[in-house]
């Protein structure tokens, strides 16, 4: 699935010179649909690292999961759904963090060809420092209705394995839906780079051409289109259990969510 970006007009490197960072990653809760970027990237030339799995993750992501947990040293949570980032955001990055994060994207840094990047759902938990580390990377925030999102398990649905405490919850959709939150607020506190596009995914499946002319005109090269399955849009709709929390209401707002007559009463908020 990976590809060197050998396309015609695509600039290759300097002969025996890496890349100083990436050209792009894509940042986005796992089960949001963030495979559908890394695998248009991948047919579009851009290469995304190798090896690939199948959702388009780069791998091994050993060192990816081991610099999430050297982050979450820095989170501090205050109770409830709440979290304060002040230490990460002020902290220098440790070189620990560094090296874990230059070592698994290898493959990238060392690529011969100048569009280059990667994608794996855990960057998220990572994005602030990810940014300081490659401030004039080109950034993709994907979004999915979390109402979609908190049907299908990802690694991410505890976030208690990655180091970052939350209150107890047994139920797995509610975990998910506080990964989602947690994942949201991280990325929303954190100063916005200078080359910035959000994507909602119902936008790539439903209106692809509009989406791809939007993402090809912020990335500056021609994007190809890859198939799409418009059913994996509004999945909720033909699920019987809990799919939404009041405490997502204000996000599901901000990027035009169709909200529930009779929502769920907050949960997980203290």
């Amino acid at each position: 699935m990976s590809s060197r970006g050998s396309r015609t007009g695509f600039t290759r490197s300097p002969e025996g010179t890496t890349l100083s960072e990436p050209w792009v990653t894509i940042i986005g809760r796992g089960h949001s649909g963030t495979r559908a970027m890394s695998h248009t990237l991948s047919a579009s030339g851009v290469f995304m690292g190798e090896p690939l799995n199948g959702s388009g993750d780069l791998i091994p992501p050993q060192g990816m999961y081991e610099a999430c947990g050297v982050f979450a040293e820095y989170v501090d949570w205050r109770g409830g759904l709440a979290w304060d980032f002040s230490r990460a955001f002020d902290a220098e990055i440790p070189d620990r963090f560094t090296a874990l994060i230059r070592a698994y994207l290898v493959s990238v840094l060392d690529s011969p060809v100048e569009l280059a990047g990667w994608k794996i759902p855990e960057t998220t938990l990572v994005y602030p420092w990810i940014v300081r580390m490659f401030p004039r990377m080109k950034y993709i925030f994907w979004i999915r209705n979390p109402r979609d999102c908190i049907l299908g398990g990802h690694l991410t649905d505890d976030l208690r394995d990655f180091g970052i405490d939350y209150p107890p919850a047994d139920d797995v959709r509610l975990r998910r839906a506080v990964s989602w939150k947690y994942q949201y607020d991280l990325v929303k506190a954190t100063s916005r780079p200078e080359q910035w596009i959000e994507v909602r995914f119902e936008d790539f499946v439903l209106r692809q051409d509009e989406t791809l002319a939007r993402l090809a005109e912020f990335l500056g090269v021609p994007l190809a289109k890859i198939p799409v399955r418009p059913e994996a849009v509004g999945r909720w709709r033909r699920d019987e259990g809990v799919n939404h929390y009041s405490f997502l209401a204000s996000a599901m707002q901000e990027y035009g969510y169709e909200m529930p007559a009779d929502p769920q009463p907050q949960q997980g908020s203290s």
